[in-house]
């Protein structure tokens, strides 16, 4: 990088110093002036979330997130730092980012005084600019805005003397965007602290009013005030933000589906093929237990159910295809009952029966099959494969391979009729275990499960 590395190289090369917020504004205009997103990656708040950002960065304001566990806000706030300028100048070894051109400490001033243009000159990614901070119980002022160091006045320096300090976070992130997650959790002494900061942009420490002209974006995720049982967020510090967004769950499964095809972790080095289906079951799976009448609509259902769901039945493919040597692993429908303890770990339901949450989960799963089923196959009529199954009753053994299955399908002309020409031959298990599971989620065939196997017969059995 050929950037000045002194102060004299830095004036002549035409440099103007910009506060974070000129920062933040241009690049959002660059951004929509070039159509695209202001933060990537996000999806379903295209018209509701990202226009209030947008405002919000573009005006200046310290922006606070509220919203249920699960909803973005985190990603949201960590992304933040890719509309900062990609390198800028400041004064070499300044532990507050010190613009050269508009230092803020004493010491840095008089610092520069006596270099002159020969003062040395660092630059910075906007990556580095960028703090965050998880509000726990046991944080203090000193995490926060700092403490007095104690080693400093031995060595002479008055308390009244800013450099006697100790810097904490929020000064530490001068030119910069400081950010605090779960800020409810955040003692409210620790919150008192803030005020100053946020509103009048100094510090105060044992009594020692320091002014320094910070330039800081404030950026804080909550919970909302009647969920979270562990704090709750003090109404001067919440009126110090400019804007506070709302988030909500995916309200269509397209966003749900969207978001967990480009969160979910899978291992890189093996080959899984899943069938639009499966994703379609979880996510509808989710969109219905956020109705449901005995799951917590307080604690709501994170997107992290439908992920931990689509990673754990990805598992379960993988585990068959190494059983059976078979590549690539091809999700079915059967294997969704391995996501369960997945996606019932990630909800509460309002019950002290500790195998309610297990009951639920079930339901909700051939209530999501139920209807994935009639959207794909909803129009047809499927009496001769009833009758089929029902002469002739269909046993899928536990970890069946591909092979013996589409061996199996060969004796059932009419369920291989119904399911049609249009899934691929890798994929094929996977609809006819759609359709076998949505005829029992429409109480036309019935299903008996052992240890293992599974037998699809008459509903009337």
């Amino acid at each position: 990088m050929d950037f000045p590395t002194n102060l004299g190289d830095l004036v002549d090369s035409g440099y103007k110093p910009r506060t974070v917020r000129e920062e933040i504004r241009a690049n959002v205009f660059a951004r929509l002036r070039a159509h695209a997103p202001v933060i990537d990656g996000l999806f379903g708040y295209q018209d509701t979330v990202l226009p209030e950002l947008e405002r919000a960065l573009v005006i200046g304001h310290d922006i606070i997130f509220l919203g249920e566990r699960g909803q973005g806000k985190t990603r949201m706030i960590r992304t933040l730092y890719e509309l900062l300028d990609e390198w800028i100048p400041v004064v070499e070894g300044s532990v507050l980012n010190e613009d050269p051109l508009h230092p803020i400490l004493p010491s840095t001033r008089e610092h520069l005084k006596h270099e002159g243009p020969k003062a040395p000159v660092a630059w910075i990614n906007r990556a580095t600019r960028f703090s965050e901070k998880l509000a726990t119980p046991d944080t203090t002022i000193a995490d926060l805005i700092g403490e007095v160091d104690p080693i400093k006045v031995a060595e002479g320096r008055y308390l009244g003397d800013t450099d006697t300090i100790h810097y904490g976070l929020v000064p530490r992130t001068n030119r910069g965007i400081f950010a605090i997650n779960e800020l409810p959790d955040l003692p409210e002494r620790i919150q008192v602290g803030l005020l100053n900061a946020l509103e009048e942009r100094d510090i105060q420490i044992r009594g020692y009013k320091i002014a320094l002209p910070l330039d800081i974006l404030f950026v804080a995720s909550a919970n909302p005030e009647d969920y979270t049982s562990r704090g709750r967020l003090i109404t001067p510090l919440k009126d110090r933000f400019g804007t506070q967004i709302t988030t909500h769950y995916p309200e269509v499964v397209e966003d749900e589906i969207a978001i967990v095809t480009s969160e979910a972790r899978l291992p890189s080095d093996l080959v899984v093929v899943s069938p639009p289906p499966i994703l379609l079951i979880i996510a509808t799976m989710a969109q219905l237990a956020r109705h449901h009448s005995s799951i917590s609509q307080h604690s709501g259902v994170s997107v992290r159910a439908s992920i931990a769901a689509y990673e754990a039945v990805t598992a379960a493919a993988l585990v068959r295809s190494i059983r059976n040597q078979e590549s690539p692993a091809v999700i079915r429908v059967t294997d969704l009952e391995a996501a369960l303890p997945a996606f019932v770990g990630k909800i509460e339901v309002e019950s002290l029966d500790p195998r309610e949450g297990m009951k639920i989960g079930v339901a909700l799963l051939r209530q999501a099959i139920g209807a994935v089923f009639t959207q794909y196959y909803g129009s047809q009529d499927a009496t001769a494969l009833v009758e089929e199954v029902n002469r002739s009753p269909l046993q899928i053994e536990a970890d069946q391979s591909a092979t013996a299955y589409q061996t199996l399908l060969a004796s059932y002309p009419e369920l291989l009729a119904f399911v049609g020409s249009s899934p691929t031959s890798e994929e094929l298990p996977c609809y006819v275990d759609l359709v076998l599971e949505g005829l029992v989620a429409t109480r036309r065939l019935s299903r008996h499960t052992s240890v293992d196997r599974t037998t699809f017969g008459s509903s009337r059995a």
